[in-house]
């Protein structure tokens, strides 16, 4: 603690006799009685703003905090709380104890491949047929003609139309119905239109495996492991612990140097209490247990095997597709058509134009053609050729070196420990006092502390000895500060109105 500290504390001491002594002088609230007038009351409400507590030379700057004129303030002394707790020390560190098993080994028979399994291509050949088809060579025809003749004009669509128009239902007309008509022949030109007579194929060859014998390293002992426990090391620590860590306490000063004149006379010093410690041995690990490994080469032997180098494989020459021209015919033009009807005998013949027309239907021209087509393709058939196997005795691992640890558990020891919770303080705590203490206003007190359950003695007005011993009772199951005053948060508490 430093000198500016104790100084500020001896202020504080000063400054709490010194404002207990003014309480004390004023009137404050702890076993007087006060009449309840009026007029008493509303002369010390008014000189409250004028007489709000000053600085003095005892008291200097340490004031209440907010203080409010007309109300009165305490300094009390907080003691410091404390909290005793076990607290659980190790003194020996966790370790493991670790057992070697040792890797297991067994001869077993092993079958090594010495010859590569591989194909061999056969060819197949391609199956060949023949089909008929009927191709078109002249499309069906329906037509209007002048005439009834092979070589006769079709009828125009104006005359058609006009013929329909007439009365004459064209669609319902059979093949060769006449009409009056005039023609003009529609033209021809001889086509030719290429067919395919045999499709475009391939020619397969067969290219065989090709081999060669190498010497191959095959295994005949794996790899292993060796495992060696490694102990642990152990060493011996002290540490030095806190038994009651350093706090602070007011204690009563004495001296002719400690008096104050305008104070009560009671002085009181903080001062230091430092921490005490006490000292634990305990065993702890250096180095923690472990294991070493010892590498185990694996062991080899070389055999002469046989070995594919290249795959049997095929190659396909293509074969050109055939094809056959076949000549038709075209239609190139339309005729000009101009006709009327000719055997409706409901008309007469003066209405006739001269035109004739008829109507002619040609089938379809047809000629069927004959064509090689391939029914299966040719391919190849593939030949599996099993591969060749030599057994040979090889030493095996069954089971890999384990190590298993044993778990060896921590040692503790219960250490008490004395912890401060709190340190001790003095504090501003708001009262009753002349200016806010009426008879109404202790018998309100004494009404709340009677109706929750502590006896406050006759409801008289006068805060005596059983009144205040309620009020402490209120305070302790309220966790409210106890004091010997009537303090603002008590009053506050009780549902009485400070005002």
């Amino acid at each position: 603690m430093t000198t500016q500290s104790r100084k500020d504390i001896r202020k504080l001491s000063v400054a709490a006799m010194a404002l207990c002594g003014m309480a004390l002088a004023s009137g404050c609230a702890t076993t007087n009685t006060y009449e309840d007038t009026d007029a008493s009351t509303a002369q010390e409400n008014r000189v409250a703003p004028s007489e709000a507590p000053r600085k003095t030379e005892a008291s200097g700057e340490f004031l209440p905090p907010n203080a409010k004129p007309g109300e009165c303030y305490a300094r009390v002394w907080v003691e410091p709380t404390y909290a005793t707790q076990n607290q659980r020390v190790l003194v020996k560190e966790a370790s493991e104890k670790i057992d070697i098993i040792p890797a297991e080994y067994d001869w077993v028979e092993e079958t090594v491949e010495v010859s590569a399994a591989s194909t061999r291509l056969v060819p197949v050949p391609a199956v060949y047929g023949t089909e008929t088809e009927s191709i078109q060579v002249r499309p069906a025809t329906r037509e209007w003609l002048v005439d009834n003749k092979p070589n006769a004009a079709p009828a125009s669509n104006e005359v058609l139309e006009r013929a329909r128009t007439h009365g004459i239902d064209l669609d319902a007309a059979r093949s060769g119905m006449c009409f009056h008509e005039h023609y003009l022949p529609a033209g021809y030109r001889e086509t030719a239109t290429e067919v395919e007579v045999s499709p475009a194929s391939e020619e397969i060859s067969i290219i065989p495996a090709k081999y060669r014998d190498v010497e191959k390293r095959v295994l005949i002992k794996e790899a292993s492991r060796k495992v060696t426990e490694v102990p642990a090391v152990y060493e011996t620590v002290t540490e030095k612990v806190i038994d009651e860590p350093a706090h602070t306490v007011w204690k009563k000063g004495t001296g002719p140097i400690q008096k104050i004149d305008e104070a009560t006379g009671e002085i009181m010093c903080l001062v230091e209490v430092p921490a005490t410690y006490k000292t634990i041995t305990k065993r702890v690990i250096k180095t923690p247990a472990t294991t070493r490994v010892i590498e185990i080469p694996a062991k080899y032997n070389t055999i002469e095997v046989r070995e594919l180098v290249s795959d049997a494989r095929e190659e396909r020459s293509p074969i050109p597709a055939r094809y056959k021209t076949v000549k038709g015919e075209e239609k190139i033009s339309e005729g000009k058509l101009v006709w009327h009807e000719v055997r409706n005998m409901a008309h007469p013949t003066s209405t006739r134009t001269g035109a004739k027309i008829c109507l002619l239907e040609k089938p379809a021209k047809f000629k069927s053609i004959t064509r090689r087509v391939i029914k299966t393709p040719a391919s190849t058939r593939t030949i599996e050729v099993p591969a060749q196997y030599k057994t040979v005795k090889v030493r095996k691992m069954v089971s890999q070196p384990q190590e298993k640890r044993m778990e060896i558990p921590a040692e503790y020891k219960e250490v008490t420990v004395r912890e401060l919770k709190q340190d001790g303080h003095m504090e501003w705590r708001s009262i009753l006092c002349k200016t806010n203490m009426t008879v109404t206003r202790v018998r309100n007190i004494q009404r709340a502390l009677k109706e929750a359950g502590y006896n406050p003695g006759p409801i008289d007005g006068i805060a005596g000895p059983r009144t205040m011993k309620a009020v402490n009772a209120f305070q302790k199951a309220k966790g409210l500060p106890v004091d010997r005053y009537l303090n603002a948060e008590t009053v506050k508490a009780l549902g009485v109105s400070l005002r």
